[in-house]
């Protein structure tokens, strides 16, 4: 299926030159004098790089079809985080730096989506929101309020969140798994 580079959003995967290429980041841009350009930053599946490009918003791109499976994540051992299909119980592993923002999200026994590019697997695909739960942060400040300039929390995972004044280690949190944001205590 053909589009237009102007049609391709974050999380999307193209085929081009042979390589399985997915957006992180597309932008629209307008310089002041020429033409109007897609400023992205790609990442290379199969290589697992990430590069910085333009295209014409005309530029015509071939999407990859890409199938989805219900899995749930088991561990991470050496290079390699392992998943397993909730229907057939078959594993699959993928290497860590390919997915390492989206480990930050996950503890054993999440469930995620796992993306096959034909039988290749490619990546995960995250729930909307986890709860996790806060590990270190700074003391909670007295009269700490919900509007103010909040403080980092690292949670159980290794991922630095900024939470209001009042949130303390210990306590679990949900987060926003699209960027990072906290959103609230989790319900007990």
């Amino acid at each position: 299926m053909l589009l237009e580079a102007i049609g391709l959003k974050a999380g999307m995967t193209f085929i081009k030159d042979g390589k399985l290429i997915k957006v992180l980041e597309s932008n629209h841009h307008k310089p002041g004098k020429g033409n109007t350009v897609m400023q992205m930053k790609l990442y290379d599946v199969r290589a697992g790089s990430t590069v910085q490009t333009t295209m014409r918003p005309s530029e015509k791109i071939e999407l990859a079809i890409i199938d989805l499976k219900q899995a749930q994540y088991l561990y991470t051992q050496d290079e390699l985080a392992y998943f397993m299909d909730l229907e057939t119980y078959d594993q699959y592993e993928i290497a860590t730096n390919s997915i390492e923002q989206e480990l930050k999200f996950l503890l054993p026994n999440t469930n995620v989506q796992i993306q096959f590019y034909g039988a290749e697997v490619i990546g995960v695909m995250l729930p909307s929101m986890v709860e996790l739960t806060v590990t270190e942060t700074q003391p909670s400040i007295k009269g700490g309020s919900v509007t103010g300039g909040g403080k980092p929390a690292t949670m159980e995972t290794g991922l630095i969140v900024s939470v209001p004044d009042f949130i303390q280690a210990g306590e679990k949190l949900v987060i926003n798994t699209s960027n990072g944001e906290y959103k609230g205590r989790a319900a007990n």
